[in-house]
């Protein structure tokens, strides 16, 4: 049993003062004392950590490579994307491994107990399988194995190039199977995930509408049945124009209007859509995977946050290219595209919480629903995910209460963060991962390794 004791908690019914959590053997919270004596690890300010719902690993390694405007007049997500191809195809698996690592490194010390993999490098760069079909997915999951993180593993289907069903492009032959083989890949990946701790789950995630056929779709579905389904949707005006040309409606209206998408299904991106469509996506029960940074490093849009939250929808963050990771950043960056858009200040905070509050546990339990983790909350019988800010940093001098939120959020960073428990594993400490340098160390290597082969 571990205990936790904090000056100051957000739990389930609230900020309380002097609170003792007790940490059971399963990864779960035994027992909260409030107006308790001291014992235990003895933290300042405690939080529940929430998840990073959408990353794709590898692209960490390409991060700060893709800020030159190529030959075209106007640099495009379309341009990044062909530079990301040719970088993914000089991935080998000890690569991905190494890379991922560092990552789930990376994230912890940013305050994320948990990460949903959006995996979709499954083969070898000409597109033959490995002898094991889910070898990466096997790394994938040594590398949570490595660093303590919770794992959901979200493989996933890519069938095709475009909704048009044309054949898969140079870059994109080491995502391909169909939905058969797919089938075979998840079941092998749900064996790589059997030597992890019990919090670790595996999901399913159809790309996207061009991506994926009607029919895969169709299968993936009915095969994923209650598990985390995510999939990425309406992130590009081009990708919108593409489905209505195919399908006759706009991406979200499709769907909806084909599949009962409900509360395991986890929509990313979403930054092309009408009112209407906001508004389904929030009555739908869903999540909303938002990916702010991401979405400003490639230009994607601005989610309508304000027209969704009104309507009751739920929404968590996520560092997808990973170009940085940071859950402060990731939150304040969600805020500040409403006040650009909007004109306006506080566009997402609630009359009865403040901005850095709704925004945090808008992403802790979003984050928690779309990975199927039961977590979410600093609660009797929950995960113990958890955070655990400084509560003698400069920028929380006199706050107390949401004013501690808000100034994490909008006047601090991550550098506030001194502990954080994935399911009771303490795995950082003194704002420092306990197996950071043999693991950066390796993605050291690793990265100079690539540079030699570009």
């Amino acid at each position: 049993m571990q205990t936790v004791f904090a000056d100051t908690a957000l739990t389930a019914q609230g900020w309380r003062s002097n609170v003792r959590v007790s940490i059971a053997d399963n990864g779960r919270i035994a027992d909260i004392k409030t107006g308790a004596a001291p014992q235990g690890d003895h933290v300042g300010v405690l939080l529940p950590a929430p998840a990073n719902l959408h990353s794709h690993a590898f692209q960490r390694a390409m991060a700060g490579m893709t800020e030159r405007r190529g030959p075209d007049p106007r640099d495009t997500f379309w341009t990044w994307r062909a530079l990301m191809y040719r970088f993914l195809d000089q991935l080998t698996p000890d690569d991905i491994e190494a890379i991922a690592a560092f990552v789930h490194v990376e994230m912890l010390e940013a305050g994320y107990a948990s990460v949903g993999e959006f995996h979709y490098i499954h083969h070898q760069p000409d597109g033959t399988p490995y002898d094991n079909l889910a070898e990466l997915s096997a790394r994938i999951a040594a590398a949570a194995d490595q660093t303590g993180i919770g794992l959901t593993l979200l493989p996933v289907l890519y069938e095709q190039g475009g909704c048009d069903g044309r054949s898969l492009g140079p870059g994109q032959v080491r995502f391909g199977n169909d939905p058969d083989r797919f089938t075979r890949l998840v079941e092998s990946a749900k064996d790589a995930l059997a030597a992890l701790p019990q919090d670790a789950a595996i999901g399913v995630a159809p790309h996207s509408l061009r991506a994926v056929s009607l029919d895969g779709l169709h299968q993936a579905i009915a095969y994923a049945r209650d598990r985390p389904m995510h999939m990425h949707i309406a992130e590009q005006t081009a990708e919108v124009e593409e489905v209505v040309e195919a399908y006759g409606h706009r991406p979200v209206e499709w769907l909806f209007d084909n599949h009962a998408a409900g509360s395991n299904w986890c929509l990313i991106h979403a930054t092309q859509m009408e009112p209407h469509e906001t508004e389904a996506l929030a009555r739908s029960g869903a999540v909303a995977g938002l990916c702010p940074i991401t979405e400003s490093n490639l230009g994607d849009g601005i989610f309508d946050g304000a027209r969704y939250l009104a309507a009751g929808g739920q929404f968590g963050v996520g560092s997808d290219s990973n170009i940085r990771i940071s859950l402060s950043e990731e939150l304040r960056t969600l805020e500040y595209a409403q006040r650009l858009r909007d004109r306006a200040r506080a566009v997402l905070a609630a009359p009865e919480v403040s901005n850095g509050r709704q925004l945090l546990e808008g992403a802790v339990n979003g984050g928690a629903q779309a990975l199927g983790r039961a977590s979410g909350a600093i609660a009797e019988g929950r995960l113990a995910d958890l955070l655990a800010l400084d509560g003698n940093a400069t920028a929380l001098v006199g706050k107390a209460g949401d004013a501690l939120l808000d100034s994490f959020v909008f006047a601090a960073d991550d550098a506030l963060i001194t502990d954080v428990w994935s399911a009771g594993r303490h795995m950082v400490t003194g704002g420092r991962h306990v197996a950071r340098q043999n693991i950066e160390a390796r993605y050291r290597r690793t990265v100079l390794s690539l540079k030699d082969r570009m």
